[in-house]
């Protein structure tokens, strides 16, 4: 049975519901529809701490998936997946992706941002300087475009940016 007819949290059963009647309404082939199912599983799954069962769900829909804006949104969240583990490489990667088929989506900007930060206090930590320098410039490279497209949020962001004057 696939995940989204056992969600027993309100909200997601009426996703449920309602994504389904658009579906039937939409016109769309029978191959959206499953990539839209598996993507409905694995964003459940994900919801629910579960990434192997949401990774599963998420690579069944890429290979279903054709719409490069579509498939934005998948390779966003295996990014955040990954981001979540702990393995920031493979979720840049995955961000880059996602960035490839769609280069709006400040959320997947502001991810590489916060990874880039991350390692730029990693290396303030261990004494590399310069190496961190270039890593919060990084940053705010991504967060100025990230705000860029999305003025009101990151608020934090911004402040970092003034704070530093990188903004």
């Amino acid at each position: 049975m696939p995940r989204s007819q056992r969600n027993d949290n309100f909200i997601d059963k009426t996703f449920t519901v309602i994504a389904d009647i658009l579906l039937k309404i939409l016109p769309t082939s029978n191959k959206e529809k499953q990539a839209f199912s598996y993507y409905r599983d694995g964003m459940s799954a994900q919801s629910e701490g579960e990434y192997a069962e949401a990774l599963q769900n998420y690579y069944e829909a890429l290979r279903l998936e054709t719409d490069a804006y579509d498939r934005s949104y998948i390779l966003y969240n295996i990014g955040l997946i990954h981001t979540s583990n702990g393995d920031h490489a493979r979720a840049l990667d995955y961000y880059y992706q996602a960035l490839e088929r769609n280069p709006s989506l400040p959320q997947a900007l502001n991810n590489i941002a916060v990874i880039y930060h991350y390692r730029g206090e990693q290396a303030l930590e261990s004494s590399q300087t310069e190496i961190s320098k270039l890593l919060f410039d990084k940053a705010a490279d991504y967060w100025r475009e990230a705000i860029r497209l999305a003025p009101t949020n990151y608020i934090e962001a911004q402040n970092w940016l003034k704070m530093t004057g990188r903004f």
